[in-house]
């Protein structure tokens, strides 16, 4: 009886041709039907030694089916690879990787796949709860938050479950499994006064326009910075939203909304289109709101995303997101009598159930409003002899108008001219910048890369002072007719190499 060779050493066969081949496994289709690679030889042991060679290329190591006992977490990457990364945003992408690498397969990704209990999860998820975090520990305390514990649960259920109906598992371990209760985030909106010195100051920063459209339309933040000129018409006032702007590892991409429903028109006041008109005048470019550093690029979401909460700080409000701004719009429209139908359709939900999960708040005062209505013209009471406990003040019929502030914007300090300018690019890289014009008559600019706002101004001074003997000499050669007034060649930093700098220094 001929000896049986070990699982995934391959096969060995002599061809009727005489020669010998070789074949290996080396992974398999979403079928699960074998993928394989041969090799040939004239002798037996030529093919085998060829056979070890290509099992080594090819990795070294096992080739494994998918198959009941395999570990779980070869599984989640088996079905994370096939299953859900091909339909979800690159965005969606980072999150989905992070949470397998870090907590998921680390902590039950050795356990069989058939042998994965309601306990084995159970347990999982409290160890996550305890200490599960990995960085940050000294701000955030050791445990996840309920939000990750439940994302955890959610990427470990959809797993098992296409498990299950691809015949592995007969039942879904993560179903009935306790978990930490959903708590929605506190809504925080901007009143009315905090509205007034906000658009103040941010009038006064230059990001007036960009704020207002925001406020007067709810948009997300990237339908917001991929807007531009040509989605507005001034005549109708209709603004088109159909695409959007995210970031993915420093760069940016666009792409269209996540669902149909995003995809929406939007008819502006016209006091806004009035603004977007005249600060049309000032703006050269396709994109409504362009990167000031950047050719033909929009503002990047997490530019504008600082920059909030610097005004909101100027202007003596409370720190709030960029999406409560998107919930501070939908609130005063409902209270200003705007349908639920209708704003759902502004915001870009799904459907109005959406809308009123999450603005129920607001849907209820309107309801005991529009109670009270009725009960007046129905039941003839008048606003004082509405439902008010004894010994208490009836509430006004009208609320107060809001005064109208004295608030003065916050001016920072102005650099003088020819100094330069830093920028904080992130919470640990600045940037310094000098952009003067030379003898050929156009502005060259260099810029300066430190951890420190400190560390960058020192540096800025030094290039101040290199490219200002530079131009000197480059006017004198002018003068002379040895050159044409422009910067020596190669010493230009270009948009290619900043990038460069700035991903190398963000990792």
């Amino acid at each position: 009886m001929a000896r049986k060779r070990k699982a995934g050493d391959g096969t060995v066969r002599q061809r009727k041709d005489g020669r010998w081949e070789g074949r290996i496994v080396i992974g398999y289709d979403d079928n699960g039907y074998p993928k394989t690679k041969n090799v040939l030889a004239k002798t037996k042991k030529e093919c085998v030694e060829k056979l070890r060679k290509l099992k080594e290329a090819c990795g070294g190591l096992k080739p494994e089916k998918v198959r009941p006992e395999m570990p779980f977490g070869d599984w989640l990457e088996y079905w994370y690879e096939n299953h859900s990364k091909p339909k979800i945003r690159p965005t969606t992408q980072e999150t989905y990787e992070s949470r397998i690498r870090l907590h998921i397969v680390p902590e039950i990704g050795d356990i069989p796949l058939n042998k994965l209990t309601q306990n084995d999860l159970q347990q999982f998820y409290g160890r996550l709860k305890k200490n599960g975090r990995k960085r940050f520990t000294e701000q955030y305390g050791e445990g996840l938050s309920d939000r990750m514990v439940r994302m955890c649960h959610a990427t470990c259920r959809s797993a098992l479950e296409k498990a299950v109906q691809d015949g592995l598992i007969r039942v879904n371990p993560a179903i009935g499994c306790k978990l930490p209760p959903k708590k929605a985030r506190e809504m925080q909106v901007l009143t009315r006064e905090e509205l007034q010195r906000f658009l103040i100051q941010a009038q006064a920063e230059g990001y007036y326009e960009l704020f207002l459209l925001d406020l007067a339309t709810g948009l997300r933040r990237g339908e917001l910075m991929a807007l531009q000129w040509d989605d507005l018409n001034f005549r109708t006032g209709v603004l088109n939203v159909n695409k959007q702007v995210y970031d993915v590892r420093g760069e940016l991409q666009i792409s269209a909304p996540k669902t149909k429903n995003s995809i929406r028109k939007i008819v502006l006041p016209p006091a806004v289109v009035e603004v977007l008109r005249e600060y049309k005048k000032t703006v050269d470019s396709r994109w409504m709101f362009p990167s000031p550093v950047k050719e033909d690029c929009p503002l990047t979401p997490g530019v504008v995303r600082r920059r909030l909460q610097l005004i909101l700080e100027h202007a003596e409000c409370k720190h709030v997101r960029f999406h409560d701004l998107r919930h501070t719009f939908a609130t005063l429209a409902l209270e200003n009598g705007m349908d639920v139908k209708t704003l759902s359709a502004m915001l870009g939900h799904v459907s109005a159930a959406t809308t009123l999960d999450i603005y129920t708040h607001i849907t209820d005062d309107m309801r005991r409003a529009a109670a009270a209505n009725i009960d007046r013209g129905i039941g003839k009471a008048t606003p004082q002899e509405d439902a008010s406990a004894p010994g208490q003040e009836p509430a006004p019929a009208t609320p107060k108008k809001p005064r109208m502030t004295d608030f003065k914007p916050y001016v920072g300090r102005k650099r003088k001219p020819g100094t330069g300018c830093v920028t904080e690019i992130n919470d640990h890289l600045f940037e310094g910048r000098y952009s003067p014009k030379w003898p050929d008559g156009k502005k060259h600019s260099r810029n300066v890369y430190a951890h420190t706002r400190e560390e960058c101004e020192e540096k800025l001074k030094q290039l101040i002072v290199e490219m200002k003997a530079e131009i000197a000499e480059a006017q004198r050669l002018k003068d002379l007719g040895e050159g044409n007034g422009a910067p020596p060649e190669g010493k230009v930093v270009s948009r290619i190499l900043r990038k460069l700098v700035c991903r190398l220094w963000n990792e």
